[in-house]
């Protein structure tokens, strides 16, 4: 099946140096850059992370220190990867909760605010388990026919990324409407739909530590905007002010704002955070 595309979809993966976003850093980023007239792009490169690679790291990868040794830091492919990526859709396996999220963290880390909020997030892996609910192997040998292990070798992010290709290409050949009678089996090939499928949680910031929350009346009743849809406010995910309306605590517990930025989070929470309150200062004037 050919995929419906309006822009360029890029399906990704990475390969880091552990799994704390803040802490820890690239070593391999893998991509397929797939075109509306079907043309399709590959890209693999090593990246230096500017620190050893920890030895359980290397076993379950096979990366070694030697292999990135004299590879480019991200900040030194930052600028090119921006060019080719921008403007793109972005697929991955279990993408939107570890591999975007990281790659943001890197751009700005470069000092590049690359605009993920223009792109569809489609997540493979999100739409594997709301469809059949496991995970990697078990979905290519699910769409695929095939075991994994037998195809490609594990843990490398080429080999996971050419593997996650082809299980979103077998979940729109299985899920196509015409195929499935019933309308929850059914999955459009639309990238507007699979990005919706993708989501989880309702997050502004990739963390997960400010989150979007409809806005209620008095009455409990959901306030809606002038376009009838709900109207939502950020409200904080964790800590003392969880639930708490962001806007509010920024000007209640201006301590709390200074405490995160000075905090162990994510650049990005931390961007979201200062756009609420630039956004605040500027509606208050």
């Amino acid at each position: 099946m050919k995929l419906n595309l309006k822009k360029p979809l890029v399906v990704f993966d990475l390969e880091t140096t552990g799994l704390d976003i803040v802490r820890d850093r690239v070593i391999q980023i893998s991509y397929i850059k797939v075109f509306p007239d079907g043309k399709e792009e590959r890209v693999n490169k090593f990246v230096n992370p500017g620190k050893e690679i920890p030895q359980e790291v290397e076993q379950l990868t096979g990366i070694t220190n030697d292999d990135i040794k004299d590879a480019p830091e991200f900040k030194q492919i930052a600028k090119t990867l921006e060019a080719d990526l921008k403007g793109c859709d972005f697929c991955g396996f279990n993408s939107n909760h570890f591999d975007v999220p990281m790659l943001a963290e890197e751009f700005l880390r470069a000092g590049i605010d690359f605009d993920f909020g223009s792109s569809r997030l489609i997540d493979a892996q999100t739409i594997f388990h709301k469809m059949e609910r496991r995970n990697l192997a078990a979905a290519y040998k699910f769409y695929c026919g095939r075991k994994m292990e037998d195809d490609f070798a594990a843990h490398r992010a080429d080999q996971d990324t050419e593997a996650t290709y082809r299980v979103l290409m077998g979940q729109l050949d299985m899920y196509e409407p015409g195929r499935q009678e019933d309308p929850e089996r059914q999955l459009p090939n639309d990238m507007d739909a699979l990005a919706e499928m993708s989501k989880n949680n309702d997050n502004v910031d990739f963390a997960g530590r400010i989150i979007w929350k409809e806005m209620k009346g008095r009455d409990g009743e959901t306030l809606l905007g002038k376009d009838g849809k709900p109207r939502r406010h950020e409200v904080f995910n964790f800590g003392k002010y969880k639930g708490w309306d962001v806007a509010e605590i920024l000007h209640k517990d201006p301590g709390y704002f200074s405490w995160m930025l000075g905090g162990d989070f994510t650049y990005n929470t931390k961007q979201v955070l200062m756009r609420i309150r630039l956004r605040e200062m500027k509606n208050n004037k």
